[in-house]
């Protein structure tokens, strides 16, 4: 009786590559260039072309970048998927999540088949600062919230003095202010992160709210 062979999990580069090829889809399936991406997005070619080709795993702002370049909802950067409606539920058991690593990071995508969300939701491990490799501070429009789940995490943040978060403990800030994040400790540690678009519309509607407050 043949036996079946177990087959091991993808590797960094086999889910670059599919990130890769599922950006190539959506900008072909859009009659764009690289070129436009690029300018939409405000990314260099070269990047828009690296993360084409899987050489490159973009950090969740340049993820955040690719999608407004080519006209789509970030989850959809993962998986084929619905727009969150108003009264729907959605459910994640657990293990289910879109994995997404970078030279720095291990994302756990969550509902990535839930379009148009008003948060972003994410878990993820942490390796100790010394060990990562950073040129810049990541930043992005919008909030954001972190949980620790276990062990210790340093919060860098640009301009300001780094932030030690033990386990229960949790930061919201803007993340339009460089940040990042690392294990505290010589151990990985796990955190849950949300992240939140500033709507023109919810703005728009916060300075109606002052306006009559004032009137």
């Amino acid at each position: 009786m043949d036996q079946k062979v177990p087959q091991s999990p993808p590797t960094l580069a086999d889910r670059r590559v599919r990130l890769g090829e599922r950006l190539r889809k959506l900008r072909r399936e859009r009659g764009l260039t690289l070129q436009e991406v690029a300018t939409r997005a405000g990314l260099a070619v070269s990047t828009v072309s690296k993360v084409e080709r899987g050489l490159m795993a973009p950090t969740y702002d340049r993820f955040s970048q690719l999608a407004e370049g080519l006209g789509v909802d970030m989850a959809a950067l993962f998986a084929d998927g619905e727009r969150f409606r108003p009264g729907e539920v959605a459910i994640a058991r657990a293990g289910q999540f879109r994995l997404h690593e970078t030279e720095n990071y291990v994302y756990e995508m969550l509902f990535p088949e839930v379009w148009n969300k008003a948060m972003t939701p994410m878990m993820g491990n942490l390796r100790a600062f010394e060990t990562m490799r950073f040129d810049r501070f990541v930043s992005h429009p919008g909030e954001e919230f972190l949980l620790v789940l276990a062990g210790r995490v340093t919060v860098h943040l640009q301009d300001r003095s780094p932030v030690v978060l033990e386990v229960g403990e949790s930061i919201y800030f803007d993340s339009s202010r460089g940040h990042l994040y690392a294990s505290a400790g010589a151990e990985d540690a796990r955190i849950l992160v949300v992240c939140t678009r500033l709507e023109t519309d919810r703005l728009d509607s916060s300075a109606n709210h002052l306006e009559n407050d004032n009137s």
